[in-house]
């Protein structure tokens, strides 16, 4: 009895993989579809990073830290950006989310889209500092705050979506124990 309640976590637990992998690489098709060849006025949201934090605060054992830094990665190469800058600040962000998660557990979520809306815009300006650090070539910065402010907006979406289409939700009181941990 007892193993197959820990073979359906296990397998809960792929599938998630699977779903946030399969999420990613969708949404990197997107933005790699060359829809419109003008210069583009506005930014979009970054729907990846936002899924990413999605899933740290949601859901943090869903997205181990080198699933994220391959898929982070992998949009580097393929956006061409600085290879591994976004991956590494999207990883402590990320982190930092993680272990603010049982905290945000209990909270509603205006709370939880506040902090995601901190680290977002933290890791975004903390990319334009060390691009300008490094003399590297960048958007401008009404680009990249038009960027930050679509994403901050299409997080609420995004998060429902996730929820409709993969069960992402939040831990349940009745899923830890009296300790705080996932039973």
């Amino acid at each position: 009895m007892r193993s197959k309640v820990i073979e359906r976590a296990r397998l809960q637990l792929w599938a998630m993989w699977s779903a946030f992998l399969l999420a990613a690489l969708f949404l990197l098709f997107l933005s790699l579809l060359p829809l419109d060849t003008a210069p583009a006025l506005w930014a979009g949201p970054d729907l990846l990073l936002a899924l990413a934090l999605a899933f740290s605060v949601r859901r943090p054992e869903y997205l181990p830290a080198l699933l994220l830094v391959g898929v982070m990665l992998l949009a580097d190469f393929l956006l061409q950006r600085p290879p591994g800058l976004m991956a590494l600040l999207v990883l402590i962000g990320s982190e930092t989310l993680k272990a603010q998660s049982t905290a945000l557990r209990d909270q509603n979520f205006f709370m939880e889209w506040l902090s995601v809306s901190g680290i977002l815009v933290a890791v975004l300006l903390s990319n334009r500092v060390i691009l300008a650090a490094l003399l590297l070539p960048q958007a401008p910065l009404g680009l990249t705050l038009m960027q930050s402010a679509a994403t901050i907006c299409a997080y609420p979406a995004l998060v429902g979506a996730a929820h409709l289409l993969v069960g992402l939700r939040k831990v349940t009181p009745a899923e830890v124990d009296g300790m705080g941990r996932r039973s």
